[in-house]
């Protein structure tokens, strides 16, 4: 295989258009966000990610668990925890059971601007993806995404996060 074979040019086009379709939503998204709340999209995904933890086995996530989960490598996330934490979004917290253990939590400032900031986030994808979806390269990826399943959001008993 080389550089010029129909395969490889195909998929590097194909990750172009991947590429393209992300950057586009991200950039709407963040638009939204940053205007009506003072939130990135980094922000917003942290705290979502945060505010869905809880007390008991497998609640508490490690630092690294919560960087991937945000796309962050681990000193960017503690980066953005700090921020967060001296917005008053976050707080930290010693483990009750490990002392080396740090726990970050979504304060209640923290979830009331989630949750005012979840509409926005949902509408702006929304608004993205339609937007996206008129572009006949991109229709594809835009309809891949939305066939995409997760599971359902569990209840949120809890916020804590090991940091």
């Amino acid at each position: 295989m080389t550089a010029t074979d129909p395969e490889l040019t195909a998929l590097a086009q194909g990750w172009c258009a991947l590429s393209l379709l992300h950057g586009k939503i991200e950039a709407h998204i963040e638009r939204a966000l940053q205007s009506k709340h003072r939130l990135s999209v980094r922000e917003y995904s942290l705290l979502d990610v945060l505010s869905r933890q809880h007390d008991g086995d497998g609640g508490h996530l490690q630092m690294k668990q919560v960087a991937d989960a945000v796309v962050l490598s681990q000193s960017a996330t503690t980066r953005l925890v700090t921020r967060l934490e001296d917005r008053g979004l976050l707080e930290r917290y010693l483990c009750p059971t490990d002392r080396r253990g740090i726990y970050t939590n979504v304060t209640e400032a923290g979830l009331a601007l989630l949750e005012e900031a979840r509409p926005t986030n949902d509408a702006a994808l929304r608004e993205a993806l339609d937007e996206a979806a008129k572009n006949s390269e991109l229709e594809p990826l835009v309809r891949a995404v939305e066939s995409l399943k997760t599971p359902a959001v569990q209840d949120r008993p809890s916020t804590a996060v090991a940091s």
